[in-house]
């Protein structure tokens, strides 16, 4: 049963919307400067692969935060720590601002990874707060309402790149973090009522949830899953403006299909999660997002990809992320609810983790006079491994059920 929630209420646990407006910031940091990355490089007079940089540094770092995160919170409460994050997150945004060169940069950028701790605890927030079905339900919506962010996140961002400079991205980072801030402060009460186990034997609770089957494949297929995604972010800004030739204005217009497709897709978790259930909810995910790459290395095969094509189709990404992720996640903070906290962080740690590897990878995979195939290639297979893993929980759970 769900929890009773009163609007800026900080006795009571937070409303849905300040929930998705904590995870949304998580998500603007990612992918409002994406157009401006190239940009980015000409001012510090570096490399598109150093500017590069600034996404795998970025998930690298949150993905070492998150396995720290989710024990901190299960031992000393989810409060305090979004409160500490979102301080240091905008000190960090100060930085990005008045960085010298593009070494500071970098450090500040990902310092702003902190804000990591938004999207891990308003899952465990959201699992605190209710049972496992109705858990994927509420994902779902908070994603869906999340997912207007990196729908209109890229497109201002590229607007605002070409009005006043890429240095307004940051801007506007600082100012959101100083009022998400405020927000939390006021509206979110403490959910994890269980602090009994110190840091040190929330750690210890690692081996329960590694040694879990079930746990791994939930794990796998959303990392596999949103690894497609964020390939896509290491690799189109520069399939979009070296290959394509667009602007950054038009490079944040096509980021929206994918960013669309994502809301369409937590829409459908939301709405079906309890009914459908979750492993079938992840199965048809990861059709959705398979059938759209290969849907799409077909076209390009036959050079009827152009641009409003090419990124088109990641709207199948979108959609199938959409499905995938909170119903996978849902899944994995069940496998030992009494350590939802660890289980999101240790799940985000790999899932953004493996999201940094094939971010730099498509960067480094992609220069002057290459194609769109090593990037299309790399997300085909981390789509089609993504099925595999979740069709083994689907069996291994059958087989225990017999």
């Amino acid at each position: 049963m769900a929890t009773p929630t009163r609007y800026l209420d900080r006795t009571t646990p937070p409303h849905l919307s300040t929930l998705i407006l904590i995870a949304g910031l998580s998500a603007l940091s990612m992918n409002i400067f994406l157009p401006s990355l190239p940009n980015m490089a000409a001012y510090f007079r570096v490399d598109y692969a150093v500017m590069q940089l600034s996404v795998s540094l970025y998930l690298g770092a949150s993905a070492v935060l998150q396995v720290i995160v989710g024990p901190l919170s299960d031992r000393f409460g989810r409060r305090r720590l979004l409160l500490w994050s979102m301080a240091l997150f905008v000190l960090a945004s100060i930085g990005t601002l008045i960085a010298p060169n593009v070494e500071v940069f970098l450090l500040c950028r990902t310092a702003q990874a902190v804000i990591a701790t938004g999207m891990v605890l308003s899952r465990a927030i959201a699992r605190d707060m209710v049972d496992e079905a109705q858990a994927a339900s509420m994902l779902g919506y908070l994603t869906m309402g999340m997912s207007i962010v990196p729908m209109v996140g890229p497109f201002v961002g590229g607007v605002l790149d070409e009005a006043i400079g890429w240095q307004a991205n940051f801007a506007m980072l600082l100012v959101a973090g100083l009022l998400v801030m405020v927000l939390t402060w006021v509206d979110l009460g403490e959910t994890s009522v269980s602090r009994h186990a110190s840091f040190r034997a929330q750690f210890r609770d690692y081996p329960a949830l590694l040694a879990s089957p079930r746990f791994w494949g939930y794990v796998l297929a959303a990392s596999l899953t949103s690894g497609v995604f964020f390939a896509y972010l290491g690799g189109a800004p520069f399939v979009g403006t070296e290959i394509y030739g667009l602007s950054p204005t038009w490079l944040g217009v096509y980021f929206a299909f994918t960013a669309v497709g994502y809301a369409l897709g937590n829409f459908f978790s939301g709405r079906f999660s309890v009914r459908v259930g979750v492993n079938p909810m992840i199965l048809y995910g990861t059709f959705v997002t398979s059938g759209g790459l290969a849907a799409l290395a077909v076209l390009l095969a036959l050079g009827l990809a152009p641009a409003s094509v090419f990124f088109g189709f990641f709207f199948f990404v979108g959609v199938g992320n959409g499905m995938v992720l909170p119903n996978a996640t849902a899944g994995m903070l069940s496998v030992r609810p009494h350590l939802a906290g660890t289980a999101s962080g240790l799940g985000g740690a790999i899932m953004i983790g493996g999201g940094a590897a094939l971010a730099g990878l498509a960067g480094a995979l992609l220069a002057p006079g290459s194609s769109p195939w090593p990037l299309l290639l790399i997300m085909l297979s981390c789509s089609f491994l993504s099925v595999a893993a979740i069709l083994y929980v689907i069996r291994r759970a059958r087989i225990i059920g017999a």
